[in-house]
């Protein structure tokens, strides 16, 4: 088989010196394209990008800077070689700083032009190469990577939705309980997503005050506020080609919320002090523990960024309706302590198991592993005992001296509960089949199961 010939484009104003190194570069081994003007060439680097470009820096109207600017637009990979023939040391600067790979003076001899050519086409290759290994090496970590533990069926259920949008570039709002794994999911759908090589950058909305939080999602220029001594990339636009994790988005204030809808509707950011709007491209996945149609209804969010956001909602379960993937989940995290401290994983007494299946875990996954962790430090031998656990978790729950028994004439309220839980229980367990039978929305009967469970402690 012949081995791939590297393409080039050269880029001038003369005919004579394109058909010269034409024919100079094609007898060295090239697949060589010319454009003469920058006009035309502008063109051919948008058609398609050739391995090296090679353009003269002095033409009419397009030079070889904005012929650098172009390709690298395009590809950033690009090597682009400048030759001029009133070279000068400013414009040489000017060139390396701008990322041209090589800045050749004319006349030049042609194995001087040659050499420098076959340099930048090997480096092409090379920067190809190392891409693609990587590439490999995610693509293999991803596939050997066990996605996000859970067997439960409400576990499962949300685990194909997010397999499903995925592979979309839909926003997603995930909601659910403070320690349920609201970010684990959310880099899973990156990882699945066709954006997996790009960057995955998350923030919490909740943890910084609102001028702070403006700069980091959005940036700011230089002078915009005391201490903006440079200007600053937003983490919006750092996280072109990937996914940006907002996290408790339900924490931002009515100011901040105007800002994201912008992002949301044109997908362009106005840094802090900037006049010129920079353009997005990224995948917008959100999440929150508040109840953003109580949020709402208060008037603290947004009810036109929540549709923004809502275009496909997740809810996680807390892990108390899960409890069969308890022993799963505690198992894993003991792994993970035990690869941490290089040594091997402690286990878990039948006692210590048991413990762990009744208690109510109010901090969700967060509070299990945090609590193993706690166990693991307190451990000495192979096997966790009930005493490392906190004294929260093996404490005796009171119990209260009256019981509390339904009125003679039960309210509207119990008359619901009952009616759901006769529902949940005919549909076998299933909470979104629960929810359409009752022709009300999944995350309305999560809340209002969750506030059954609250009354009931």
């Amino acid at each position: 088989m012949n081995e791939r010939r590297p393409s080039i484009l050269v880029i001038d104003d003369e005919s004579g010196i394109l058909e010269t190194l034409r024919i100079l570069l094609k007898k060295s081994g090239f697949d060589v394209s010319t454009a003469q003007g920058g006009s035309s060439a502008l063109e051919a680097i948008q058609a398609g990008s050739a391995d090296v470009v090679l353009t003269d820096v002095r033409m009419p109207q397009i030079g070889g800077l904005d012929i650098l600017h172009a390709a690298h637009k395009q590809d950033p990979e690009t090597p682009v070689i400048l030759m001029t023939a009133q070279a000068s040391l400013q414009t040489a600067i000017q060139a390396v700083n701008d990322g041209a790979f090589y800045y050749i003076q004319k006349p030049f001899s042609n194995d001087d032009m040659v050499a420098i050519c076959r340099r930048a086409a090997e480096y092409r290759e090379l920067r190809f190469e190392n891409k693609h290994l990587k590439s490999e090496i995610r693509r293999r970590d991803r596939s050997v990577a066990a996605k996000p533990l859970g067997k439960a069926p409400c576990f499962v259920e949300v685990m194909k939705l997010a397999e499903q949008v995925a592979p979309t570039d839909s926003t997603v709002l995930i909601q659910g309980e403070s320690g349920t794994g609201k970010e684990v999911i959310a880099r899973y759908i990156h990882e699945l997503s066709h954006r997996s090589e790009g960057p995955f950058l998350s923030i919490n909305c909740g943890a910084l005050p609102e001028g702070l939080l403006e700069s980091e999602l959005f940036g700011h220029v230089k002078g915009s506020f005391t201490g903006a001594i440079r200007d600053k990339e937003g983490l919006f636009t750092a996280a072109r080609g990937g996914s940006f994790f907002l996290d408790e988005i339900g924490e931002t204030t009515p100011a901040t919320q105007v800002k994201l809808l912008r992002v949301l509707q044109e997908r362009e950011v106005l840094p802090v002090g900037g006049t010129e709007p920079l353009r997005v491209d990224v995948r917008v996945i959100a999440a929150t523990n508040r109840d953003l149609d109580e949020e709402i209804r208060r008037g603290r969010f947004r009810s036109d960024l929540f549709y923004r956001l809502n275009v496909f909602s997740l809810y996680l379960p807390k892990l108390s309706d899960r409890r069969e993937d308890i022993p799963l989940l505690a198992e894993a995290s003991l792994e993970r302590i035990g690869r941490e401290r290089d040594h091997g994983a402690p286990v878990m007494s039948q006692d210590v198991l048991d413990a762990i299946m009744v208690y109510e875990w109010p901090g969700n996954v967060r509070e299990l592993e945090n609590a193993l962790e706690h166990a693991a430090i307190l451990t000495r031998g192979p096997e966790i005992n009930l005493d490392a656990l906190p004294k929260r978790i093996t404490a005796p729950k009171a119990q209260p001296l009256v019981d509390d028994r339904p009125a003679a004439n039960p309210t509207l309220e119990v008359i619901e509960q009952a009616y759901i839980t006769w529902v949940l229980q005919a549909e076998g367990g299933n909470k979104t089949r629960t929810a359409e039978v009752l022709g009300i929305d999944p995350s309305t009967l999560y809340r209002k199961l969750a506030r059954y469970d609250s009354t009931q402690e």
